[in-house]
Formats: structure tokens, C-alpha cells, sequence
């Protein structure tokens, strides 16, 4: 009996995949490398990262963590020193806190431990583009609430209501927020407090990844709202305020029942995080927070540089956002739609690449075309590059 060789293994993904891929996002700035190695001069405003090293004291807590021996399992849900001082912090029990590889890991674990197929998750936008593809990944039905520039890319407590129906199971809240910079005021997280309080039903996750990236006044969710922190979690970590986008280490803060089940889920698919890394993630958090303070101020001049030089381009309306490191300028006066030359945000950057070298995301990656994305976590000097480039391209048009 011969068997043939040539017969391919058939592949079919699964329904669950079927709307998602890798995100525009991740798409743009693989394609800025490519072009820099086919020898292009390419500038890129794209990526989600500041351009600050990881503190020293950090680094050095994890080589001495490693040197240590401790090299081996941690606990599912943490290490206890870690998870301890994450608790103290909110003056909550070790018990109400998971460390998971990333703050993303942090909500797919979350989604995966609550979500019934058709089970439904508001999320306010432009929103962070996972956030939608790990609410289907889990089966459930993202529902967006559009919050234009004229709002201030804020959920108001009416919009709320409206969108809440009895299969909603979560709100999901994103302040600072990427992609916009806006940060929600302790009013406003009241009023859409009062909302939430009439619908029992429905969680909320507060994402407070870029808390040290304020400019201005930052409030928690759940601090502003202590009766409903026990069907609120926090979304934390150092990636962002400590340039440790790298080490892979996020937290949830949470009611005991929810952060239990997510232990539960993270035990199936990474088990506890790196340990290094929780060493590392510990030093961060304990150390001088000086070095925060002198990174937002550097941020914040970078912010102010770049709205000022946006704002003289024709076609572009770029607020000045409240926090994180991302301006959210809108190109709406650049489109067909408005008698302008591209068919879409999309179009537009597209065009930028080919003809400017410089990398920025489409709005409609958010959840909210007419717009771009454009971080200033950069040099001077790279900023300077790009912004040039930008100016010159739009005057040519």
C-alpha cells in the first residue's frame, strides 16, 4: 500500500477567529520595518511605547532577583511580595489581586472567565483596538458608543443608559485613554456612576494603564465610587510609566470571586508570570516615583510641542489631550466625504508611508474613522523629523 505524500492537512480556524486579525496597528508598523530595511528613511509615530529606558534600579533588581535563584514557578496569580504591595496600595487583601503577563493577558482572563456567548460588552470610542477582539475571542458582542472630538471622546451617563440592556455584563472605562489622551473627572465617573447603580447586572473595568501619564488631576474609578468597587476591576501595570512594555507585567485588582476565576483561566494558558519580571515589576512600584514625575513633565512638553505644530497643518484639528502619550488629530477636513483628496483615514495614512516616511494609525483602528493617531513618545529629534515631513507633504496638497 502506497500513501501519498502530497495530500496538504486541511486547516479551518475557528468561528470565534473569524473577525479577528492582527491589528492595524501591529500591521502599520511591521510595514515601516520592511521599508527601513529596503533602505527607506522611515519615521514612525505609531507604536504604543515611550522612548525612556527601564530605570537602572529596576534592571538591577531583576539581575539580582535571577542571581538569587529565583528562576523557577510562581504562584498562578502572583508572587506574594508583588501582589502584596498591589494590594496595599489599594488598601485591599492579597487575595483581591492577579499578576498576569500583561495588562492584556489581565483582560482576556477576565472576558474568558464571565462571558457567555452573546453576552454584552459596552466599550466607549475610539477605544484601544484589543479591546473589541478579546470580547469576541470570548464570544461575546462588543458594543461601541461613539464619542466624538465634540465630546471630548467621553461616555456620557445618557449615552450610557441608552446602550445598557439585560445582556450587557460589562462597561469598560479607559482613563487616561488610548488613543484620545482624555481623562474623566471625578464628576464625571459619578454620574456615570449613578448610572451603573441602577443596573446591578453590569461590571466595570476601569483600565488605568497610563495613571502616571496625567497631566493634570487622575481619579480611579473604583476610588471615586466605593460602592461599586465589588463589581469593579482595575486594570494596572508597569508597562507604560516605566518604559517596561518588555517585561510583560500587568495586574487586575478585584473582587475576590472574579479574580479567583481569572487565576483559574491564567493557570490553563501561561500560568504565573515570569518571575524575573514580577522581581523587576516589584522594584518599580517600591522605588523612587521622582522619576515619574520628570518623565511626565518631558512628556507633557513633547504634548504641547506637538499639538502647536498639528494645529498649523491644513486638514488637521488636533486637541490637546489630558494624559497618555498619543494625540488623536482629526483628518476629517482631508476626506472625500468633505471635498478633500482621500477616501479615508486609512487612505490617508496609507499615502503618508509611501510619500512622507512617516508611520501614523487611522482612527478607524479605534473604532473612529475621520481620525489619526500619532504618539509623541519619541525623541526631539525624531519628532522634529516627522512633523517636518508631515507639514511638507500636506502643503504640497
Amino acid at each position: 500500500m502506497v500513501i501519498s505524500m502530497n495530500i496538504q492537512p486541511s486547516f479551518r480556524r475557528s468561528r470565534r477567529m473569524e473577525s479577528m486579525e492582527i491589528s492595524e496597528i501591529v500591521r502599520i508598523s511591521e510595514r515601516a520595518g520592511e521599508m527601513r530595511r529596503e533602505g527607506h528613511d522611515i519615521v514612525s509615530f505609531g507604536t504604543g511605547e515611550p522612548d525612556f529606558p527601564t530605570p537602572v534600579h529596576v534592571i538591577e533588581a531583576a539581575h539580582s532577583a535571577a542571581k538569587a535563584g529565583q528562576t523557577r514557578y510562581t504562584p498562578t496569580a502572583g508572587t506574594a511580595e508583588l501582589r502584596g504591595e498591589i494590594a496595599a496600595s489599594y488598601g485591599l487583601a492579597t487575595n483581591n489581586v492577579i499578576v498576569s503577563t500583561g495588562a492584556k493577558q489581565v483582560l482576556a482572563s477576565a472576558m474568558m472567565a464571565t462571558l457567555d456567548p452573546g453576552d454584552e460588552v459596552i466599550i466607549p470610542t475610539p477605544y484601544w483596538t484589543t479591546y473589541s477582539d478579546i470580547v469576541r475571542m470570548c464570544e461575546g458582542k462588543p458594543v461601541t458608543i461613539q464619542c466624538p472630538m465634540a465630546v471630548g471622546f467621553k461616555l456620557s451617563p445618557e449615552a450610557l443608559e441608552r446602550a445598557i440592556t439585560p445582556r450587557t455584563r460589562w462597561l469598560m472605562l479607559n482613563s487616561p485613554s488610548n488613543p484620545s489622551g482624555a481623562v474623566y473627572s471625578a464628576e464625571e465617573f459619578r454620574a456615570l456612576a449613578e448610572v451603573l447603580d441602577r443596573y446591578p447586572h453590569v461590571w466595570i473595568i476601569s483600565d488605568e494603564i497610563y495613571e502616571h501619564l496625567s497631566y493634570g488631576p487622575c481619579v480611579s474609578f473604583a476610588a471615586e465610587n466605593p460602592a461599586l468597587r465589588d463589581r469593579t476591576l482595575i486594570v494596572n501595570g508597569v508597562s507604560k510609566a516605566w518604559s517596561m512594555t518588555g517585561w510583560r507585567i500587568g495586574w487586575g485588582v478585584g473582587p475576590q470571586p472574579l479574580i479567583a476565576a481569572m487565576a483559574s483561566v491564567q493557570g490553563q494558558i501561561t500560568s504565573g508570570a515570569c518571575s524575573i519580571a514580577q522581581a523587576a515589576a516589584l522594584a518599580a512600584i517600591t522605588g523612587d516615583k521622582a522619576l515619574l514625575d520628570e518623565r511626565r513633565e518631558n512628556l507633557r512638553a513633547r504634548r504641547d510641542r506637538v499639538v502647536t505644530i498639528v494645529n498649523t497643518m491644513a486638514g488637521l484639528q488636533c486637541p490637546s489631550p489630558d494624559g497618555a502619550f498619543y494625540v488623536f488629530p482629526s483628518c476629517a477636513a482631508l476626506l472625500s466625504d468633505a471635498g478633500g483628496r482621500f477616501k479615508s483615514d486609512a487612505d490617508f495614512c496609507a499615502w503618508l508611508l509611501d510619500v512622507a516616511g512617516v508611520a501614523i494609525v487611522p482612527g478607524r483602528a479605534f473604532g473612529l474613522p475621520g481620525h489619526v493617531r500619532m504618539s509623541f513618545a519619541y525623541s526631539d529629534a525624531e519628532l522634529s523629523k516627522g512633523l517636518t515631513r508631515i507639514g511638507e507633504a500636506l502643503e504640497r496638497i
